[in-house]
């Protein structure tokens, strides 16, 4: 015997039920039901109208106390009928901030390529006063170039 002066259970043969004796008590079970429905409907009609039989049979004092919990949500099971297939699927937090965070994003590419935005304009901005130095050093190349030409011309004759 173990020290603790308990026994375990480790190493013992497993007992398993065998089918037809499942079944028979499952008869057992039904039979009793009938006859406690049976009884039930032979007893006076005031039981009857006290009871209610859509709300299940409350457990130790819930039955004394009403409570009323805003919180608390009851599990409706939902039938087959019920079920809409083509209802569109509810989304998590995260997929939701997801998506409105790519719409936001294209929003925002498509007013930058109109120029509608500020750093749409700083950008254009910075290319109109780039396009126009280099206008100004192409403009000053080419008085150069025409400078040295006629200068070429002159000492040619």
């Amino acid at each position: 015997m173990p020290r603790g002066g308990k026994k375990s259970h480790k190493g013992r043969g497993k007992q398993f039920s065998n089918p037809e004796e499942i079944d028979r008590q499952m008869r057992a079970q039904k039979e009793m039901e009938e006859n406690e429905g049976a009884e039930r409907g032979s007893s006076s009609e005031s039981e009857e109208e006290s009871s209610s039989d859509d709300e299940p049979k409350r457990k130790g004092v819930e039955g004394l106390i009403e409570i009323e919990n805003p919180n608390r949500v009851s599990q409706k099971s939902k039938k087959v009928v019920e079920i809409d297939v083509n209802a569109p699927k509810e989304l998590s937090r995260r997929e939701r901030e997801e998506i409105e965070k790519q719409k936001a994003k294209e929003r925002y590419m498509k007013l930058h390529l109109e120029g509608k935005t500020e750093q749409a304009r700083a950008d254009l901005a910075r290319l109109a006063i780039i396009k126009k130095q280099r206008e100004d050093t192409a403009r000053k190349r080419e008085e150069l170039r025409k400078g040295k030409e006629a200068e070429e011309a002159k000492s040619k004759r």
